[in-house]
């Protein structure tokens, strides 16, 4: 069985600005430590470049009339109608060649969950994906074309059943509206709630609708949420979901902006939470599709991708350059001896308040999904 790694020089550099906070240049932070510490030279691992992606694909996710601006934008036009297809805000500003960036950032995402479903690779990984909240004729949260939906849809096609599982702080509000009524496509999201943060969704309640009743699941957690807590809950309510549900395939958004230092979010976790997540779901099966995401701290945001792309691998990190090339452009300076984070634990009345509030969402869930 093959592992790929998708990666791209061209798109690493692709600039949203000086004063943007998604930098696309964490992949190429990711792959430098991936090859630093020796996880992406095993014989049966394959790095390959994204592939554009075809129109037909495209439209599986977005509307004809959005593309269609969505290209002009990218050729350097500037119309005032994008703006009703979320063109030209801050998040979503009018780039050029921008419609080619994101089909080829999808196309990796595409193409992986192809090769999956060929059956003789069984884990990929694609940094330069994860674009989840893009919706069908609007681009948003810095997301342009919904590269986990195209895939999704695709699997769809070859009958296969599919957990999403979402542990980018942001709520994966577009991948929830493309199969909010589909009983083929198991979604949960972990974030920090909508009261609090960006897109303002994912509460509780939300759940799927028809046919897809109860296979949308929602677990919005407070501000300053740390490793603790977050384990709690996916170990009580995301893994007996998972296990009930049984999919053939786990697509998996790793965004790395729940980290304790990312600069847009509030939520406390180290990526030793993190990591142990990836563990898990490697365990539950046996084909893995894992995409990028959030990840505002871009050093914190390879290490993590680092950390993942070794798990999914069986592959130990092991830094041949230590104490020869200094680590510090990867983490702050008391981390740069590992891939690790050192453990933070939230303590005292604030870690109360939000044992009080997460349990109050266990609860629900828990009698919701009779767990």
């Amino acid at each position: 069985m093959h592992s790929i790694f998708y990666y791209s020089d061209e798109l690493s550099r692709y600039d949203f600005g000086p004063d943007h906070p998604f930098k696309p240049e964490r992949a190429q932070k990711a792959l430098e430590l991936c090859r630093r510490y020796g996880v992406l030279d095993q014989p049966h691992m394959i790095l390959r470049d994204p592939p554009p992606l075809e129109y037909e694909k495209l439209v599986l996710a977005h509307s004809e009339d959005y593309l269609e601006a969505l290209r002009r934008v990218s050729q350097g036009e500037i119309f005032e109608e994008m703006l009703s297809f979320g063109i030209g805000t801050e998040d979503n500003p009018p780039l050029r060649g921008i419609y080619d960036w994101s089909r080829k950032c999808a196309g990796a995402t595409w193409q992986g969950m192809v090769e999956l479903l060929d059956k003789d690779t069984d884990k990929i990984f694609n940094p330069l994906g994860g674009f989840h909240h893009a919706l069908r004729s609007r681009a948003s949260g810095f997301c342009y074309i919904n590269d986990i939906v195209i895939a999704i849809k695709e699997a769809l096609d070859h009958n296969v059943r599919i957990t999403y599982m979402d542990i980018d702080a942001h709520h994966g509000d577009g991948v929830q509206k493309a199969f909010y009524k589909e009983e083929k496509v198991q979604f949960i999201s972990m974030h920090e709630s909508g009261k609090h943060i960006y897109p303002y969704s994912g509460f509780v309640e939300e759940s799927g609708d028809g046919e897809g009743e109860g296979y949308t699941v929602n677990i919005p957690l407070p501000p300053k949420t740390d490793d603790e807590v977050y384990l709690e809950v996916f170990h009580r309510i995301v893994l007996p979901l998972i296990k009930r549900f049984r999919p053939d395939v786990i697509v998996a958004e790793l965004g790395a902006d729940a980290m304790i230092s990312d600069p847009l979010t509030d939520l406390m976790l180290t990526n030793n939470s993190y990591i142990e997540i990836v563990r898990e779901l490697k365990g539950l099966c046996g084909r893995i599709l894992a995409t990028g995401g959030g990840g505002y701290d871009i050093y914190r945001t390879a290490r993590c991708w680092t950390l993942a792309w070794a798990i999914l691998n069986d592959v130990e990190p092991r830094d041949e350059f230590a104490g020869l090339v200094g680590g510090m452009m990867f983490g702050p300076e008391m981390e740069v001896s590992s891939l690790y984070d050192r453990p933070y634990i939230v303590t005292g009345s604030e870690k109360d308040k939000i044992r009080q509030e997460v349990n109050k969402t266990m609860r629900f869930l828990i009698k919701r999904h009779r767990l």
